[in-house]
């Protein structure tokens, strides 16, 4: 796997223009010669890294039957991130990306993706025909590798091994040595018994003192032999054979034990790694018993063609909130410094100011009709105290965007008060942990914002983010009961500041109405907060853009907005109890 994360991919995963996770530096050598021998092909392309970066752009290159890549061009000379030989590659394209095609080693696969359709038939055209001329190389070639392959091993097994190759050529010396010399001594012992017999005959009886004719000498005498000489000669090469040979035992010994230690550590190695597996599985299967099984890759991400079930799909998503719950109980809250833009003259001034009045009034006229079973148009789905929460199902090109309406109250905070931290970007961060990043994109007016929120990611889903103005507003009281009313109108825009998808975000579409009306009963102090009530109405239509299984979308609604409402309301009691109340 590459260096992305990807991590150190095998996400190995490979992208033009996604796994993780991962990644293949150690394929092939990457220290290549940009100055002397150029790439094939090479241009800035896309690599799916890791769920976490999603596609990034890397310089790609193929060079020399292997395909490398970058981070950038610039820093194609402090080496590759990764590495994928073409010889072993199989190059595929994408059944429904146009832009998409996968390069797969074995079980390793970089996802790329390119920024045009020319140029992704570029590049796979270039990695197949690669592929096949080497293919055909190796195959007219294939003995000359071979032979080339024995040969380096043959070297290296020299280098290692040459004391010994050195006694046994010495043994071999001595062997040729010791043989002339025996051939040598047994031609000196033929010749004498040959004169012996030729002496010591005369019919069987013996001679006290032979006579050797000249005819004997002559036949005989060229064959004598310094026998003294030969034996010494015979014995120092017998000596040298038997130190060689004692040599290369001593050799052989020493090649023994480095033989011997490498394999207790091979073995000591193996036990480490097969205890590292057990411990590993082990883990993995206890994971998978309290969490569900996230399959890899960017085919399994939300989109049309997904090709995760509704089960994996809500498994996974519910997962995930539980652990951004678990986040938000341990980590400390931060404020996050809102820069404001200039001051406005006031909203009706503004491009949007007759939208936001228009759409603040409708709301709030919407948010005042009753609710209940009798109109048969609700369907309550949640209830819990004074807290009931009603939909009705309604879907939009096939997305869900239910109309949603909570009725609730809580003690002890005024209408403002809740819709003052429901309203305000400084307190945003404190109570609203679905949110990476906030800012305020513009100051249209002191009651009126333009927010940019970037949600947290929720694998399979893709990360969405959020554009709308915020209004709030004092609105006139028509209830007996009722001593002042206030309302937070949130409802989707563009703004030139924040382009649709950004950062490769999905916009979502919405439009909130947060409704809270401050009760007292009659004849009693009205800023003591145990004499408050305050009767809460909250409206919501959302539209979360991109794909997602209805199903999932509903189950999440109502595990999520009832928790949202009482976790918000909660807050805003602790940040006033002890303080006056706000009027």
């Amino acid at each position: 796997m590459g260096r992305d994360g990807e991590s150190p991919t095998c996400s190995g995963t490979i992208a033009v223009g996604a796994s993780g996770s991962g990644n293949m530096g150690d394929l092939s050598d990457c220290e290549d010669d940009w100055e002397t021998d150029p790439p094939e092909l090479c241009g800035n392309l896309s690599k799916w890294t890791n769920y976490i970066h999603g596609w990034q752009p890397r310089f790609m290159a193929l060079k020399d039957g292997t395909l490398v890549y970058y981070r950038s061009a610039n820093e194609t000379d402090f080496g590759c991130r990764g590495a994928i030989s073409i010889r072993k590659a199989d190059v595929r394209l994408h059944d429904y990306d146009e832009l998409r095609f996968d390069v797969t080693v074995t079980d390793c696969t970089w996802y790329l993706k390119s920024s045009s359709k020319d140029e992704r038939e570029k590049w796979v055209l270039a990695l197949q025909s690669y592929r096949r001329i080497e293919q055909e190389k190796l195959k007219r070639h294939g003995s000359s590798v071979s032979l080339l392959s024995n040969s380096h091993s043959i070297s290296s097994t020299k280098v290692k091994a040459s004391e010994l190759t050195e006694k046994l050529a010495e043994c071999e010396t001595f062997k040729e040595i010791l043989g002339k010399q025996i051939d040598t001594l047994q031609c000196y012992f033929d010749a004498s018994a040959e004169m012996t017999n030729a002496l010591g005959g005369n019919n069987g009886q013996r001679c006290k003192m032979p006579v050797i004719s000249g005819d004997v000498v002559k036949k005989y005498g060229l064959q004598s032999t310094d026998f003294k000489a030969e034996a010494i000669t015979f014995k120092a090469t017998t000596t040298g054979i038997l130190a060689s040979i004692s040599h290369c035992i001593e050799l052989m010994q020493q090649r023994e034990e480095q033989l011997r230690r490498k394999l207790e550590k091979e073995t000591s190695a193996r036990k480490s790694a097969e205890e590292a597996c057990r411990n590993a599985e082990a883990s993995l299967a206890a994971a998978s018993l309290s969490s569900p099984v996230i399959k890899g890759g960017p085919d399994f991400e939300e989109g049309p063609h997904s090709q995760i079930g509704e089960d994996e799909f809500y498994d996974a998503v519910e997962s995930e909130l539980d652990r951004l719950e678990i986040e938000l109980e341990k980590k400390e809250q931060h404020l996050k410094t809102v820069v404001e833009n200039s001051q406005g003259p006031g909203y009706m001034q503004h491009r949007l100011g007759s939208l936001i009045e228009d759409t603040t009034a409708n709301q709030l006229k919407y948010a005042r009709i009753t609710v209940g079973p009798e109109e048969g148009v609700w369907e309550l789905f949640a209830e819990d105290g004074e807290m009931k929460m009603y939909k009705r199902e309604e879907e939009v090109d096939g997305m869900v965007v239910d109309p949603l309406k909570a009725i609730h109250q809580v003690k002890g905070v005024s209408a403002k008060e809740l819709c003052h931290y429901f309203f305000s970007p400084d307190v945003r961060l404190e109570w609203e942990h679905t949110i990476d990043d906030m800012s305020v994109l513009e100051k249209i007016d002191e009651d009126t914002l333009i927010f940019l929120q970037v949600h947290k990611r929720i694998w399979p889903a893709a990360q969405r983010d959020a554009l709308f103005w915020s209004h709030i507003r004092k609105v006139d009281t028509h209830e007996a009961d009722v001593i002042d009313s206030w309302i937070v109108c949130n409802k989707s825009c563009d703004h030139p500041d924040a382009p649709l998808g950004q950062g490769g975000c999905l916009r979502v579409d919405l439009t909130v109405c947060f409704l809270c009306q401050t009760v007292v009963p009659p004849g009693l102090d009205r800023n003591d907060r145990n004499n408050l009530t305050c009767r809460i109405t909250y409206c919501s239509v959302v539209n979360p853009g991109g794909w997602a299984p209805a199903s999932v979308l509903r189950t999440v609604y109502k595990r999520e907005y009832p928790r949202f409402l009482k976790r918000f309301t909660q807050y805003v009691i602790e940040k006033t109890r002890g303080l006056a109340v706000l009027w």
